[in-house]
């Protein structure tokens, strides 16, 4: 087997590993799933670290989201549009939240101090993780593009939002991913939590309260003005 087929063939039995035992997965497990000695990790990789590094870029490869992304109808309404790919996003995270934690430990960390490059040393993989986060954000802004002149805010802030949400339900300490639903975060961005009275008292200034004792002072006025016409001799 070619060098290249070899290390292709570690990448792929090591994804499902990643994804079952993080970071704690070792090459003799790797080895074992892979059908090879242990020594020929070492023949096409420097160390586990760089195994597990490109296992990890070719697994979070965002192309597939990204196609289908791409797919979502522009000329639908805007919130199905939102659901939809809120749907899309959330399922990506949720399905390589450990492949994401490892990420962050080996190639989106901190630089280390006087170096100037990531800790696990591989500027490229580095890169290239930073480039699919970005092709990622701009896919999800060009869903709001259609419909940016109806916004507060501008499409690409749009989907930072939508994917700061759908991360923190992934990943974070009070996230429900099992209860996610894009139709929920759709209205979140979209209509916001205050119902449309709230809404009104925001943008105005005009409370509900006061706009019916307006209408109840209205009907007062009308009513005296009607009386007094009565008492007007003929």
């Amino acid at each position: 087997m070619a060098p290249e087929e070899r290390r292709a063939a570690l990448i792929a039995a090591t994804i499902p590993l990643l994804h079952e035992h993080g970071l704690d997965v070792s090459t003799r497990q790797i080895a074992h799933a892979a059908g090879v000695a242990e020594g020929t990790i070492f023949g096409v990789f420097e160390s586990k670290s760089q195994l597990v590094v490109c296992s990890v870029i070719k697994a979070l490869d965002p192309q597939y989201t990204l196609d289908a992304l791409a797919a979502i109808d522009p000329a639908t309404d805007l919130r199905d549009r939102v659901a939809r790919t809120a749907e899309l996003i959330h399922a990506r995270f949720t399905e390589h939240a450990h492949l994401m934690s490892a990420a962050r430990k080996l190639i989106l960390s901190p630089p280390e101090p006087g170096t100037g490059k990531p800790a696990g040393h591989d500027q490229d993989a580095h890169q290239r993780m930073m480039s699919s986060r970005q092709k990622l954000h701009a896919a999800v802004a060009e869903i709001f593009v259609p419909d940016a002149a109806r916004l507060r805010v501008s499409p690409d802030r749009a989907a930072r939002i939508l994917l700061l949400h759908c991360g923190a339900d992934a990943f974070g300490p009070f996230g429900e991913p099992g209860t996610f639903h894009g139709e929920d975060l759709a209205a979140l961005l979209l209509d916001g939590i205050l119902t449309s009275d709230d809404t009104r008292t925001i943008l105005t200034g005009d409370s509900p309260a006061s706009s019916d004792t307006h209408t109840h002072t209205d009907t007062h006025t009308h009513n005296t003005e009607t009386d007094r016409g009565d008492q007007t001799p003929c």
